[in-house]
């Protein structure tokens, strides 16, 4: 059964179809990879479900409707974001920016699993946020995420950017945190898909052209050349490299 089903979600901005037929479904367990080339509407999708874009519909969190709800009470519902800016107060300490995501009534705040899965946040709890590198701000993306015992965990383009270290420790957590909590992750990196990823769902031009398991399309090579445009070369689980295993490059709308 579905945590998450969207049927035919549509957004049209200024008067530009952006998303046309978008069908997907996240089950209550595991990471669900949401793919495609640049500028398929991935981006645009994860929005819209958070109700960050006007949109039209079906969006059902475990069998509700949430296409009226706003962003925040989604987020009360137990919808965890890193979005693919990551979305850092930059102003504010690392210990100020994960103290914002604490949810009330939520419980008790995990703050043993986010030092666990990184403890650099600990020893950085009083730098300001805005002077840290792009893979440290991705940790605190992915650490608010992990504090409130979410329902579903929402990551956008986590290892964009980042170094290969970087990309293992984030690789790291999102496994660790799949273990108790789905995941839907938009992601370039198909070494992390594959290592990560039990279902897969592939969009072009802002439609869904396929949906099923992960390991069924990457492990064929014409479907991935024909969906994604990526050829053979592969990377080692975890890691990045240009030009292998992504989809394009560039920023996905």
């Amino acid at each position: 059964m579905s945590l998450l089903t969207v049927r035919d979600l549509r957004v049209v901005i200024g008067g530009r179809h952006i998303l046309h037929d978008v069908d997907l479904d996240v089950p209550a367990h595991g990471v669900t990879a949401l793919l495609g080339r640049n500028g398929a509407g991935k981006t645009t999708t994860v929005r819209a479900i958070l109700g960050l874009v006007p949109r039209t519909g079906s969006v059902l969190l475990d069998g509700t409707e949430t296409t009226a709800l706003s962003t925040h009470a989604l987020v009360r519902r137990g919808i965890g974001y890193a979005p693919e800016d990551r979305g850092v107060f930059a102003a504010l300490t690392v210990t100020e920016n994960l103290r914002l995501a604490e949810r009330p009534g939520a419980g008790p705040p995990d703050y043993d699993t986010v030092y666990e899965l990184f403890p650099e946040l600990l020893r950085r709890g009083r730098q300001s946020a805005g002077t840290l590198s792009g893979g440290q701000q991705q940790m605190v993306a992915i650490a608010r995420t992990l504090l409130n015992g979410n329902r579903l965990i929402i990551a956008d383009e986590p290892t964009k950017g980042l170094s290969p270290k970087v990309v293992a420790e984030v690789a790291h957590a999102l496994e660790r945190a799949a273990g108790a909590v789905p995941v839907l992750l938009v992601e370039q990196n198909l070494a992390l898909v594959r290592r990560l990823a039990g279902t897969c769902v592939v969009l072009a031009d802002g439609r869904t052209v396929h949906r099923g398991p992960a390991p069924d399309l990457l492990s064929d090579p014409e479907a991935t050349r024909r969906l994604l445009g990526v050829g053979r070369r592969q990377t080692p689980a975890g890691t990045s490299s240009p030009g292998a295993g992504r989809p394009d490059a560039g920023e996905e709308r």
